[in-house]
C-alpha cells in the first residue's frame, strides 16, 4: 500500500511524511480462524460434535473477509482518498496478490486433466484462457475451474478496481449516525439477490443447500457482483470506525457480544433459515460488530496478537488459496496411507496443507511482494499485517 510524501509550503525545506496507521493484530489473527474453518468447511473431519454448526456454516467466512478486506483499504487509504495515486494502488494489489495465485495454478497443473474430462471441450480452453486472468468467476460454469477457491480472486479484483472510485466518491456522509445508516442500507442491498433468488428458485430445485448444483445459484454463490454490497458494507465500517470513539472497555464488549451471538446464530439458523440468505449475509452486521471490536486492545485482541496465531494469520492467504488443491493431491496421491498415517488422518493433512500454506507465505508471498513493491514502486511493502 502507497503512503504519500507530501511538499508543503509552509517552510520550503520541510516535507510532512503522512504516518503509517496502526496494526490491527486483532483483525490478522482472526483470519486465522477464517481459513482454518474454510478448510475444515471444504474437508469436514469426522465427530466434531458441537463444533459442527460453527464448520458448517464455513461458507459465510468468505464474506467476512471480503467484510475486513473493505474495512482494511478504508481504514488504510480513507483519509487520502482525493490523493490516492490509482496506478500505484493497483501494482500494489498485484504484488499482493497475484504471486501466490501463480503458484497456487502452477502446483495445480494436473487438475486440468480432471477439467479436460469434466468440462466440455470449449468451456475447457474457455476456462484455461480466463482463469490467469482472473476471469473465471465471472462465468457461472467456469468459477471453479482450475481451483475451486480462487474464484474468490475474479472477485477481488474487481472490487479492488473498483475501490478508488468507491472511496473518493463525494457522497460519503460525515457523520456517525449517517455512516451507520449507509451500512444497513448496504447490507439491506447485499440480500436483495438471495431474496430474489429465494422467491424465484429459477433453477427449479426442490431443496438448496451447500450441495446443491444450479447455474443460477452458482452465478449467486461465485461471481463477483452479489459481493459488492458487502464490500461497500466494509468500506463503510472502516469510515464508521474513524468517526465514532469507542473505549477498550467498550471493544471488548462488542467482541465478546459478537462472539456469542456468531455462535448462537450458528446454532440456531442453521437448519432453520435458508442456506441462500446465511451465505448471502444474514450474519454480516454481527461479523461487523466483531471487528469493531477486535480493533480495541483487550484480552480477545491479545488472544488473537500471540505470535503463533498472529504468523498465521499474515499466511491465511496462502492457507486459504492452497488449501483444497492441496488435499485433493495429497490423497490422489495416497500420501497419508504411504507415510502409515492413516489412523491419525484427516488431522495429518490439515498440519501438512498449514505447513506448505507458511512455506508459501514465507518463501513466495513475501519475498515476491517485496520484490515486485521494490521494482514497480520502488518502496518497501506495509506489514503483511
Amino acid at each position: 500500500m502507497s503512503i504519500p510524501l507530501e511538499q508543503v509550503s509552509v517552510k520550503p525545506a520541510t516535507k510532512v511524511v503522512r504516518e503509517r496507521k496502526a496494526p490491527l493484530p486483532g483483525l490478522t489473527g482472526i483470519r486465522t480462524f477464517l481459513a482454518l474453518g474454510i478448510m475444515l468447511f471444504h474437508f469436514t473431519p469426522p465427530n466434531l460434535g458441537l463444533l459442527r454448526p460453527i464448520v458448517e456454516c464455513g461458507f459465510t467466512y468468505i464474506s467476512f473477509f471480503l467484510l475486513i478486506s473493505g474495512f482494511i483499504l478504508a481504514y488504510n487509504y480513507g483519509d487520502r482518498a482525493e490523493t490516492l495515486d490509482k496506478k500505484d494502488f493497483y501494482l500494489a494489489r498485484l504484488a499482493r496478490l497475484y504471486p501466490v495465485y501463480l503458484l497456487s495454478l502452477l502446483v495445480s497443473l494436473h487438475m486440468l486433466y480432471e477439467e479436460w474430462h469434466f468440462q466440455t471441450h470449449l468451456h475447457f480452453f474457455e476456462g484455461l484462457i480466463a482463469t490467469p486472468f482472473l476471469l473465471q468467476g465471472w462465468s457461472p460454469t467456469l468459477s471453479t475451474f482450475w481451483n475451486t477457491v480462487a474464484w474468490t480472486l475474479s472477485t477481488e479484483a474487481m472490487l479492488y478496481l473498483a475501490f478508488p472510485f468507491l472511496i473518493a466518491g463525494r457522497w460519503w456522509p460525515k457523520s456517525a449516525r449517517k455512516l451507520i445508516l449507509c451500512f444497513v442500507l448496504f447490507w439491506l442491498s447485499e440480500l436483495v439477490l438471495p431474496t430474489v433468488y429465494l422467491l424465484t428458485n429459477p433453477d427449479g430445485l426442490a431443496h438448496i443447500d451447500r450441495y446443491s448444483y444450479g447455474f443460477w445459484l452458482r452465478a449467486l454463490k461465485y461471481t463477483p457482483i452479489p459481493y459488492l454490497p458487502i464490500f461497500l458494507a466494509g468500506i463503510t465500517l472502516g469510515k464508521i470506525h474513524g468517526a465514532v470513539r469507542l473505549s477498550d472497555r467498550a471493544r471488548m464488549w462488542m467482541s465478546m457480544v459478537a462472539v456469542v451471538a456468531v455462535v448462537a446464530v450458528f446454532y440456531l439458523a442453521l437448519p432453520r433459515v435458508p442456506y441462500v440468505m446465511l451465505h448471502g449475509g444474514v450474519v454480516t452486521p454481527v461479523f461487523a460488530t466483531l471487528i469493531l471490536g477486535l480493533c480495541g486492545r483487550h484480552w480477545i485482541s491479545a488472544i488473537l496478537s500471540t505470535r503463533p496465531i498472529e504468523l498465521l494469520g499474515e499466511a491465511s492467504f496462502c492457507l486459504y488459496l492452497l488449501h483444497f488443491n492441496a488435499w485433493i493431491t495429497l490423497h490422489l496421491l495416497d500420501i497419508p496411507h504411504r507415510l502409515h498415517a492413516d489412523a491419525i488422518d484427516p488431522w495429518f493433512s490439515y498440519v501438512v496443507i498449514i505447513g506448505l500454506a507458511y512455506l508459501a507465505f514465507r518463501f513466495v508471498e513475501r519475498p515476491s511482494r517485496r520484490y515486485l513493491l521494490a521494482r514497480w514502486l520502488h518502496r518497501k511493502p506495509h506489514s503483511m499485517k
